[in-house]
């Protein structure tokens, strides 16, 4: 397993700027006079363009490692750390079976702490630019929104991913604030902000962000824009249990968007692959001129990774490491809800004949696995890019999800039913959204109004990198040991609260270089024993 090399410490109190992101501009404390800016629009546009570029052009740390390609990469490890996705043999297995690489000396480790941090001083170099954004000029006004925004999507993360959830853990540590006036000395001596400090900072800059970008209209889809804002409003609001202010930032976020259909969701060609979509409010576009899609051929790229209609990447028919759903969760998908198509039905399972309806797919090689070899439960929920299955420059060059409407519909349900008095309304809200994937929905009596949205977003958002945040914020277990499991054998865990190792660990550099950060989160550990006794549902 690779360890990080000391010598080499991403920290916060250190961090280089991104390549071809933001280096152009080097001033003292990275703040550029207003006359500056001024004088050279061009180059600012530039530089908010370059905020963007660590979310998936390139490697994070180093090109070597088949798990490192920006973002998405963060979206699957945190989606494997649960139970829901099925981690066959293949490198995401460090993040599925607890390893002790996610311990402080390993590369698996730095991994998001590099990135956050990274996207983090390119927005504060943006907003050191435009101190009063309230007097400057419509793009710089704009440009410090989109930084506010950005900024306020990492801390998020990086909130839920080091701590347990804010309600009950108000006092907990998370991980350090830094600003554009934060100064080198106090980045050497810089605490941990509490969850009750960093989400009334996540907040003040969503309002920052709001009110930047009232009257922003972005020309891509890749970059936030007046309802994206509203969105991360609501998912901060839901996390904090503050369940008005959600229901109203979720409402406005559907403003002029649509759920997506059945042919969407199911579409061969342009199934979860498609950023024009309607019902998507935000997400990222894969190039096949991003480094990480062309110096290795699409082997390590989210299509590689994680789509099995293709024969470049490890998750492809050729390569056998087969994304799975968790068998329980299928089976408790009914017949009539049409997202139980998007995996691969065990009925169907062996039969070339059953397969080939859920892809155009064929495999060509002589070493390649054949139809009648996918494993029961194999998602077919994301497709490559105009089914360029042998082609990695077509295949890989897809949309990815941050935000869709659905996601703002199921907050907007879950906020309304948690008000007291309002169960009934936010039943309503959930069984309507419901009813666009299965006509024939109830909401189950026998288990409780948030376990049934929960139950929606597992099925609606799978695969999308929520998993972990939902355990989390639901102080929920996880359940992977039960009579006809799919989870491999050895790593059949159980547990009865959200499991310890969900709570990610601060590099080892970043001590190093900040002195003030206080004890670090354990080291995860799988629980004692190996496979969990059989669950009983």
């Amino acid at each position: 397993m690779i360890k990080i090399l000391k010598t080499v410490g991403l920290s916060c109190a250190v961090l280089l700027l991104a390549a071809n992101c933001i280096k152009e501009v080097e001033p003292q404390n990275n703040l550029v006079s207003g006359g500056q800016i001024e004088q050279d629009p061009a180059a600012f546009s530039k530089l908010v363009k370059g905020i963007f570029t660590p979310m998936i052009a390139n490697y994070i740390v180093m090109s070597e490692w088949p798990w490192d390609f920006a973002y998405p990469s963060l979206m699957l490890e945190r989606d494997f750390m649960g139970q829901d996705y099925v981690a066959a043999d293949n490198f995401w297995q460090i993040w599925y079976t607890v390893h002790t690489a996610l311990g402080a000396e390993y590369a698996g480790c730095q991994l998001p702490w590099s990135f956050y941090y990274q996207l983090i001083n390119n927005c504060n170099t943006i907003i050191g630019m435009v101190p009063d954004y309230a007097s400057a000029s419509t793009p710089q006004r704009h440009g410090a929104g989109l930084a506010y925004a950005m900024r306020a999507f990492a801390y998020m993360d990086l909130a839920r991913m080091y701590q347990y959830t804010y309600k009950g853990n108000e006092d907990k540590p998370t991980v350090p604030i830094v600003t554009e006036h934060t100064t080198d000395v106090q980045k050497a001596n810089n605490p941990r902000a509490t969850n009750e400090a960093i989400w009334k900072f996540i907040l003040e800059d969503l309002d920052k962000a709001e009110a930047c970008l009232a009257d922003y209209r972005r020309s891509v889809k890749t970059e936030p824009d007046i309802n994206v804002v509203y969105g991360l409003k609501a998912r901060a609001f839901l996390t904090i249990e503050e369940f008005p202010s959600a229901e109203k930032y979720a409402a406005l976020a559907q403003e002029g968007y649509t759920p997506m259909t059945r042919q969407e969701w199911l579409d061969k060609t342009s199934g979860f692959n498609n950023l024009a979509c309607n019902a998507w409010l935000w997400g990222m576009q894969q190039s096949n001129d991003d480094p990480i899609i062309k110096n290795y051929g699409g082997l390590y790229s989210w299509i590689g990774s994680f789509c099995v209609e293709q024969s470049f990447g490890y998750a492809g028919m050729d390569g056998g490491s087969f994304p799975m759903i968790d068998a329980h969760l299928y089976s408790t998908i009914p017949d009539t809800d049409f997202r139980k198509q998007a995996f691969l039905a065990p009925e169907d399972a062996g039969s070339p004949e059953d397969v080939a309806k859920y892809t155009d797919y064929r495999p060509a090689s002589a070493l390649a696995f054949s139809l009648d070899e996918l494993p029961a439960y194999t998602s077919f929920k994301f497709r490559p890019g105009n089914k360029g299955y042998t082609d990695y420059t077509t295949g890989c060059a897809v949309g990815i999800p941050l935000m869709r409407v659905e996601e703002m519909m199921l907050i907007e349900a879950e906020a309304i039913g948690m008000q007291p008095g309002r169960e009934a309304e936010g039943k309503q809200k959930l069984e309507a959204f419901a009813a666009l994937r299965d006509p024939s929905y109830t909401m189950p009596a026998l288990t409780s109004f948030r376990d049934n949205v929960w139950w929606q977003r597992r099925v609606e958002l799978w695969g999308e990198g929520f998993a972990t945040f939902d355990i989390k914020r639901l102080n929920k277990g996880i359940i992977r040991s039960y009579a006809g499991t799919n989870h491999l054998k050895s790593y059949r865990f159980n547990t009865d609260g959200v499991p310890q190792w969900m709570n990610y660990v601060i590099v080892g550099t970043e001590f190093d270089n900040n002195l003030g950060l206080g004890a670090n989160n354990p080291t995860p550990t799988p629980p004692a024993g190996g496979d969990s006794p059989e669950y009983e549902f």
